[in-house]
């Protein structure tokens, strides 16, 4: 029977992707459809429904954004040493669920108490998802790049699905004839509780097929021994969230916050560091180089709920190829319908490159995508000279852009998630994808603070002078992302020595 599957019958498949990686695919897809679609209403909601101004929205934003990716390095730790992969992962689902259920009940009164209980749901449920698929491969398996980057692709649609409908929803441009003006933000907040819950009873239905992927790392301990731990895990989880509001509410509290978790995290790995081998250390080393610069390109790339947010709403048109859209609807989807439609692809062009032993490593794939970043940021720039003179420019233009950035993506994300899987000893993997997501906390932190530099130079500033401001801003990021991709790819061969047999 399927419940009785082993680890080795698992990841001994035929053929390009194991069965259960569907399973993964598809509870992780309407989770991102919840995630994205509150992300993308996010600035918005805090300009139109808060009242705040565009530099404040920016740092709050920021500081949102920062806490969401930063308690999966928290969320990874007690599922390495308590809860397991598994229990880690229903636990935060229903978390998120309450947290969407606050938001949609009263989104202006309970924002910050729903967003708390989103983001510590995050934590637990992120990183032990993207662990769970890394265990299904073996060891240097050629076809786990290709895996995580359907599995990328099941995220996309969610987000594409969600950052879509959810943002034209409360804006009021998607089903206004069937949503009552007055609760426009209620059911777009609604509808990211509605598929959570299809999330977890997605993965609650299928989890027997995972064999003892994900079980709990106590089962050595008495029941009840065990179970005191697992709720004490749980009711500090929830005593903690008064002091999550207080500070998302307050950006100040934010930045003390990163101060301590990044190096905090640091220093507990190099305690775990001392009992791997050299050779195992040397593969962590690694690891943290692609980590560091995974938060500059999430630092731009992230500008995307932030500035890009607001960019779309003052200063691009609603025409997408003659069709009137929702522009921040585009702005939060486009890059995921590209996804969706190349992930599979490039994962296939990684294998067969693999086969004649031409695909470029980890590290130039990484610099390749840094490239591609600033490429995109360079259309944006490059928008501001098909400006009207109400500083409205083009939608297609803009589009264009989210294209060429999704192909660094592709080079970027979904291979960093792969090489933390292969680079991380077993016993500490959820840790160092906690730790990845950890560096995409930095990122939007850092994208808050961007943000909001290019809002405070363009305060009071007419839509036609914002429009230039922001496309500056948007050069500035084109010529960074250009240096750091540059600058992988001449340290590649030194990385490539660090990470050993993996490629």
């Amino acid at each position: 029977m399927e419940k009785e599957i082993t680890l080795e019958q698992i990841q001994n498949f035929k053929g390009k992707y194991p069965k259960q990686l569907w399973y993964l695919f598809f509870s992780e897809m309407w989770e991102r459809f919840s995630f994205y679609g509150m992300r993308g209403m996010l600035a918005v909601f805090m300009v139109n429904q808060l009242m705040m101004d565009e530099k404040t929205t920016n740092l709050q934003y920021g500081a949102t954004q920062a806490f969401v990716y930063a308690f999966p390095f928290i969320g990874g730790l007690f599922a390495d040493k308590i809860l397991g992969l598994r229990k880690s992962l229903f636990w935060g689902g229903l978390l998120m669920i309450v947290g969407s259920i606050i938001l949609s009940l009263d989104p202006k009164h309970f924002f910050f108490l729903g967003i708390s209980f989103t983001i510590i749901g995050t934590g637990f449920f992120k990183p032990n998802i993207s662990s769970m698929v890394g265990q299904l491969y073996k060891e240097n398996d050629v076809r786990q790049d290709a895996g995580f980057s359907l599995f990328y692709a099941g995220v996309n649609l969610g987000a594409l699905i969600g950052g879509y409908i959810c943002i034209a929803v409360a804006e009021g441009s998607l089903w206004s004839g069937f949503v009552p003006e007055q609760l426009r933000w209620n059911f777009a907040f609604g509808f990211a509780a509605i598929v959570m819950i299809v999330s977890l009873l997605t993965f609650t239905q299928t989890q027997k097929s995972m064999g003892e992927i994900g079980l709990s790392p106590l089962l050595h301990l008495e029941k009840p021994k065990r179970r005191i731990i697992e709720i004490a895990t749980y009711i500090g989880s929830l005593a903690i969230i008064p002091a999550i509001i207080i500070m998302v509410a307050n950006t100040v509290y934010t930045d003390y916050f990163m101060m301590i978790i990044g190096p905090s995290s640091i220093l507990y790995l190099f305690y775990e560091m001392r009992s791997f081998s050299a050779s195992e250390n040397k593969k962590i080393v690694a690891a943290l180089v692609l980590i560091v610069f995974s938060i500059f390109f999430w630092a731009f790339f992230e500008q995307s709920g932030g500035s890009l947010s607001l960019f779309a709403v003052n200063n691009l048109d609603n025409t997408l190829l003659g069709i009137q859209v929702s522009p921040n609807g585009v702005n939060n989807s486009a890059n995921s319908l590209f996804v969706i439609i190349f992930a599979t692809l490039i994962g296939l062009l990684w294998i067969s490159m693999n086969k004649r032993k031409i695909e470029p490593n980890t590290v130039v794939k990484f610099g390749l995508g840094f490239l591609f970043l600033a490429g995109g940021f360079w259309i944006f720039y490059y928008t501001k000279f098909f400006a009207d003179t109400s500083g409205k420019t083009s939608l297609n233009l803009f589009t264009f852009g989210w294209f060429i950035i999704t192909f660094g993506e592709l080079c970027l994300s979904p291979i960093g998630l792969s090489a933390m899987s292969r680079l991380s000893p077993q016993k500490t993997q959820a840790v160092m994808m906690g730790i990845w997501y950890l560096a995409s906390s930095y990122g939007q932190y850092f994208a808050g603070l961007l943000g909001a530099n290019i809002a405070s130079a363009s305060e009071n500033a007419s839509n036609s002078e914002k429009l230039i401001v922001y496309a500056e801003g948007y050069k500035q990021l084109a010529i960074y992302a250009l240096i750091a991709g540059l600058i992988l790819i001449i340290i590649s061969p030194l990385v490539k020595k660090l990470m050993q047999e993996v490629k």
